[in-house]
């Protein structure tokens, strides 16, 4: 298992100036960090692959800053389609020059796009073949696709596990993954185990935060239930601490978050870690205890 965070926890851009945080993260006992990229992202690929792996940490790619709103694999339009397969795989060759292991986030369709109609016969499935057009993309570059179900109030294509994995099964590529997201759940599904489990053939792994995006533990959100329900773990599942940083002049706010949940992302990860280190320790002694 590898424990990790989003960039966001400590900045609001990335860039050559930000690595930094690939430091700040190892010595907080982090293996793997999500770097937001997007149109407003500029760095040097050589530069960031060399510091992290001299740093010894590994990085996914999700497109978490300016993403033009017709990059979107699931729209209507055909031009807006073909814009969001080339959009998303300039992304992925960069994500492949830092040594990535993944391309991850609501790849389906566009974060922030809520079309409130009765879905078209034709929009899951045009999805789906841009997933599996990406999929296959990122293969060739040696990394994962991971998509993300979202709440209904980012998207109305994918908000549901049971909606993610019918759309794997019509995309069809076997490098196309699914990372569960502990906060989008709470607005979508009633039972955290039941969506580990049914996910769990192809899940990559979990953005973990409280049902307030603040530090995991203490909140709404079914630990116990969850971790019981991904008993045993494998090496390579993913769990990434996520948030924004609230101290950081209006970013919380540009985001949407409008209450002071993490002022200092160090302090985030500590208290984080330690909540999701014991009770994973927990399930798994429960586990073995079932066992014997």
């Amino acid at each position: 298992m590898k424990f990790g965070a989003h960039v966001f926890l400590w900045i609001d851009r990335f860039s050559d100036q930000a690595l930094f945080v690939f430091d700040r993260a190892k010595a907080l006992g982090l293996s793997i960090l999500e770097v937001a990229v997007g149109d407003d992202v500029l760095f040097t690929p050589r530069t960031v692959r060399r510091h992290a792996e001299r740093v010894g940490i590994e990085l996914t790619f999700s497109p978490g800053s300016q993403w033009p709103m017709e990059a979107d694999v699931s729209a209507d339009s055909l031009e807006q389609r073909s814009f969001g397969l080339t959009w998303h795989k300039h992304w992925i060759d960069m994500a492949a020059e830092v040594g990535a292991v993944s391309y991850c986030g609501g790849l389906y369709g566009h974060p922030g796009k809520i079309l409130r109609r009765f879905p078209p016969p034709d929009e899951f499935p045009r999805a789906a073949e841009g997933l599996d057009i990406l999929g296959e993309y990122a293969a060739k570059r040696g990394m994962k696709l991971v998509i993300e179900p979202m709440s209904h109030f980012r998207t109305h294509l994918v908000n549901t596990p049971a909606q993610a994995m019918r759309l794997l099964e019509l995309a069809e590529n076997p490098n196309v993954y699914i990372l569960l997201d502990t906060y989008h759940l709470l607005t979508e599904i009633r039972d955290y185990a039941a969506a580990a489990r049914l996910t769990r053939s192809k899940l990559w792994g979990l953005h973990a935060c409280e049902n307030d995006r603040g530090v995991p533990g203490g909140g709404l959100v079914p630990w116990k239930a969850l971790f019981s329900a991904l008993q045993p773990i494998e090496d390579d599942f993913h769990i990434l601490l996520e948030s924004y940083n609230s101290s950081l002049n209006e970013f919380a706010f540009r985001r949407g978050l409008f209450h002071d949940v993490c002022p200092d992302g160090d302090a985030f990860v500590k208290a984080g870690l330690a909540f999701l280190r014991e009770s994973l320790e927990n399930a798994a002694r429960r586990a073995s205890t079932t066992r014997v």
